[in-house]
């Protein structure tokens, strides 16, 4: 469920609401369990009054699986959607269910005319640069610093000895020990999710947090986005340079260095030590082993097992990359001398 020190979250809506704003229909109109849909969530985390969705195959299983009382599915799914759940079916179904989650969940926004909301909890030591804004509700640890027009949204937790740069942005997050956060990056906006229907196009609503463990650092102009509804995670003393991105849902290991320009798309998963060479990429879904390293300018289109090093576009594993290009560096001048 979406962490209500980030969230509010709207009344239950009635099952024939939902489909109206959903464009869906009943697949038994006499079948509607409770009738009122309370929450959305994952297929893996379903339950009473929560609705989920299924659009990909790969997770024909959480379907078949799935306790969500509700479900947003194709018609020629409809047969694997269990006995105790009503299938709701719809062209589109991730679309369905974005629609519906931005009418239950809002994130909060700062309260109130003044810069320093009166609910915020800062222990001894705390220091605030000109222009500061801080959210309701939020906790700061000892001897933390944060400069000049920093932004600190609704809820968020920042431990002791932290650095918030100036013009930063935090958002949905919880921050240890001795994190420095550097001037201009943007913790815990929303992720990029994107669907569609007949209605047009849809953001999918971004329902989790960013989490940065004790002794991060993270570069100018980095954006960390958070969760889709799990967390984007930062594991403890990793160091991520300037301009650098992290989509939704990644859980990056303890002590991994990822250097500037480097992109890591959502849901991919990095193991401790793991090193990214400037302007690095990695697709989504992606598992990158522990002590593995990624060359510079690579492109990371499959898993890389736990201490490999790949090179080039698609990665490959470096001593083949090399080979490859000097073969084809011999044989570009063989054909030219020709």
């Amino acid at each position: 469920m979406p962490d209500l020190r980030f969230f509010d979250i709207g009344s239950k809506i009635d099952l024939d609401q939902v489909a109206v704003i959903t464009s869906s229909r009943l697949i038994e109109p006499e079948k509607k369990g409770s009738g009122f849909v309370t929450a959305c969530a994952p297929l893996s985390l379903g339950g009473p009054g929560k609705a989920a969705y299924f659009s990909d195959r790969r997770y024909l299983t959480n379907l078949r699986r799935t306790e969500a009382e509700f479900v947003f599915v194709t018609q020629a799914f409809v047969e694997h959607v269990p006995l105790a759940s009503v299938a709701l079916v719809t062209a589109s179904p991730q679309a369905a269910w974005s629609r519906l989650a931005s009418r239950l969940y809002t994130p909060r926004r700062h309260e109130g005319q003044q810069a320093i909301h009166p609910s915020v909890k800062m222990e001894e030591g705390v220091t605030l640069g000109i222009g500061v804004v801080i959210g309701q509700d939020v906790e700061i640890g000892a001897g933390t610093r944060i400069e000049a027009y920093a932004v600190i949204g609704p809820g968020c937790r920042i431990g002791r000895h932290c650095r918030i740069g100036a013009h930063t942005t935090v958002s949905c997050a919880l921050i240890g020990d001795r994190v420095q956060v550097l001037a201009g990056a943007h913790i815990g906006e929303a992720g990029f999710g994107v669907s569609g229907d007949a209605g047009g196009l849809v953001d999918v609503p971004q329902l989790g947090r960013v989490i940065l463990q004790d002794d991060v650092s993270i570069g100018s102009g980095t954006c960390i986005d958070r969760g889709a509804y799990d967390d984007t995670t930062i594991g403890e003393a990793t160091k991520i340079d300037n301009m650098v991105q992290i989509g939704h849902n990644c859980q990056i290991g303890r002590n991994c260095i990822i250097a500037a320009h480097s992109g890591i798309s959502g849901s991919v998963k990095v193991g401790d030590g793991a090193m990214f060479g400037g302007r690095a990429g990695v697709i989504d879904h992606i598992e990158i082993g522990a002590g593995a390293k990624v060359a510079a300018g690579a492109c990371v289109f499959k898993d890389v097992p736990a201490a490999t090093m790949v090179s080039g576009f698609p990665a490959k594993p470096s001593r083949q990359f090399l080979r490859e290009m000097v073969w084809l560096e011999k044989n570009a001048m063989t054909k030219d001398k020709g």
